[in-house]
């Protein structure tokens, strides 16, 4: 089978087998009995966060197509130390192979807030913690409890808190090396609708609240918020629409650079820039006694935006090389299209000239946020 078929980029070549388990215990199985062999093997959700080589995959892909969301227990659901009041807590067990966007609607439709500014994301569940997904100021990491998780060294299923996975920006230790699979995640939600029309998490993006025709801050309801962030991120070409060959892409294929303050001040005025918290640095405090304000451990870190430095740089949309399937989305230069036939090396042509034309021009060097497989940039 022919992995372009599986991924929404498009491009890869052959898989030397691929399995696809139907049932939480048969994908079990069917990882157990994989990593025995001790062939290579890839672990495969919705396709949407991944370029595969041209060469294909020689090995076992194990496609994760696992369904259920779950309630659990209302007596674990208690009022949130941040809560809004009237607010209270829905905990749920998603399975890894659910698709993320019809986890994101279940969850509007309930009124359950904590995830519906991550409308239309593409991929499944399982494969959210692994880059902490994150989208119009809301991130996964804010709402995930913990993962269900058979470690590839152990092969032991294991309970991972949210806290122990090292989640930052597109990044946790499951994206940093730790490997095996995410059976399910837990997640706990706000019940927006406890008492009163189901209303969204505080708005925390100001496209978004621009769109809404509200303040930052303010809270809307969830269908209202859910509708519009699809709305937005359609005008970007950022839904997977199969007659519509720009939106053929791997979504956004850099991450925005993080940098010092300092390198931060000497880019253009214009650029769009948004500082971080630098590290607070731990203080040992008598009993009784009251912390002093806290230190930090360096310089303020800032959150560029890498489509801004990618349209400076002098790359527009819709930009090809010459002879090449491979585009600039028409709609936003973060997504790295297939126009049609376009090998994952013409991918990879295009990406490293926008990473050439951008270090020349900002000295800034951008960073793919889609896993490569058999393939390096």
């Amino acid at each position: 089978m022919k992995l372009s078929d599986l991924t929404t980029l498009r491009v890869g070549g052959d898989a030397a087998d691929v399995l696809e388990p139907a049932s939480p215990d048969e994908l079990l199985a069917a990882v157990r009995e994989t990593w025995a062999t001790g062939d290579e093997w890839l672990l495969l959700g919705g396709g949407s966060n991944v370029v595969v080589s041209d060469e294909g995959f020689d090995g076992t892909v194990i496609r994760v197509m696992t369904r259920g969301i779950e309630r659990l227990d209302p007596e674990t659901a208690a009022v949130r130390p941040s809560a809004y009041l009237g607010d209270r807590t829905v905990r749920l067990r998603v399975q890894a192979g659910e698709p993320w966007d019809a986890l994101v609607d279940h969850t509007v439709r309930n009124g359950w807030a904590g995830i519906e500014a991550l409308s239309g994301i593409p991929g499944s569940s399982g494969a959210a913690p692994i880059q902490n997904i994150g989208a119009y100021g809301q991130e996964l990491g804010s709402s995930l409890v913990a993962i269900e998780f058979l470690d590839y060294l152990s092969g032991e299923i294991e309970r991972i808190p949210a806290a122990a996975l090292g989640l930052g920006y597109r990044t946790s230790l499951l994206k940093q090396g730790r490997q095996g699979l995410v059976v399910s995640i837990e997640l706990e939600l706000l019940d927006g609708a406890a008492d009163g029309p189901a209303l969204s998490s505080p708005i925390a993006y100001e496209q978004l609240a621009t769109s809404l025709g509200v303040r930052i801050g303010d809270r809307v309801p969830l269908d209202d918020l859910r509708a519009t962030v699809i709305a937005l991120r359609s005008s970007k070409g950022m839904l997977l629409d199969p007659n519509n060959q720009d939106s053929f892409s791997a979504g956004s294929f850099f991450t925005n650079p993080i940098v010092s303050e300092n390198f931060a001040r000497r880019l253009p005025a214009a650029a769009p820039r948004w500082p971080t918290s630098p590290e607070e640095r731990p203080v040992a405090v008598p009993l009784g006694q009251t912390p002093a304000v806290p230190t930090v451990a360096g310089e303020y870190q800032v959150k560029l935006s890498a489509a801004w430095l990618i349209e400076k740089a002098g790359i527009f949309r819709g930009f090809s090389l010459p002879g090449s399937h491979a585009a600039v989305s028409s709609r936003h230069t973060l997504a790295l299209v297939n126009t049609g036939g376009a090998t994952a090396d013409e991918i990879l042509q295009l990406a490293r000239y926008v990473q050439t034309r951008v270090f020349a021009e900002f000295g800034v060097r951008l960073q793919p946020e889609p896993v490569l497989i058999g393939l390096a940039l």
